[in-house]
């Protein structure tokens, strides 16, 4: 199986890039892992937020595949512990799930659009983050499964 991470917005500091980069390169050690990052739509001093994630959500959706798991990250989805996560990402592969996508928003979240194609809503957890920090935490969380369903020390 393979993962997409697909992202609105670029990391804009260096140790959310080195964090990343770090987690992609052990991820790829279980799970061949691609990454999209698309423009974050610019706001201006009274910004629509509606119109922002529509657009941002079109635009995600433009990129989405018709096969394999749309998860959408979202503070209102379901949370799951590191364990369910790995078991989430057993029973994909054990399924013959080509692709799991996840998609995370840009700084105002995800659009309706977005939510309602998703196959899951995940959320990281109870407190809000950066959309930015969502994604190093993301692949944090995506390497620690992979070693939990290689049952590797890193998870204790």
């Amino acid at each position: 199986m393979k993962l997409h991470l697909l992202c609105v917005g670029k990391l804009s500091e260096p140790w959310l890039r080195d964090g990343c980069q770090m987690y992609v390169s052990r991820l790829q050690h279980y799970l061949p892992l691609r990454i999209t990052e698309l423009k974050e739509c610019k706001t201006g001093s009274k910004p629509d937020l509606s119109r922002i994630t529509t657009m941002e959500g079109d635009s995600l959706l433009q990129k989405v595949g018709p096969d394999g798991l749309l998860v959408a990250l979202d503070g209102g989805g379901k949370q799951l512990d590191s364990p369910g996560l790995a078991n989430l990402l057993e029973q994909q592969m054990l399924s013959g799930v080509s692709e799991m996508t996840f998609v995370i928003g840009g700084p105002y979240g995800l659009s309706d659009a977005v939510r309602l194609r998703a196959d899951r809503l995940l959320s990281l957890s109870a407190m809000t983050f950066t959309h930015q920090m969502a994604r190093l935490i993301l692949l944090e969380q995506l390497y620690r499964a992979g070693t939990i369903l290689r049952r590797e020390p890193y998870h204790h």
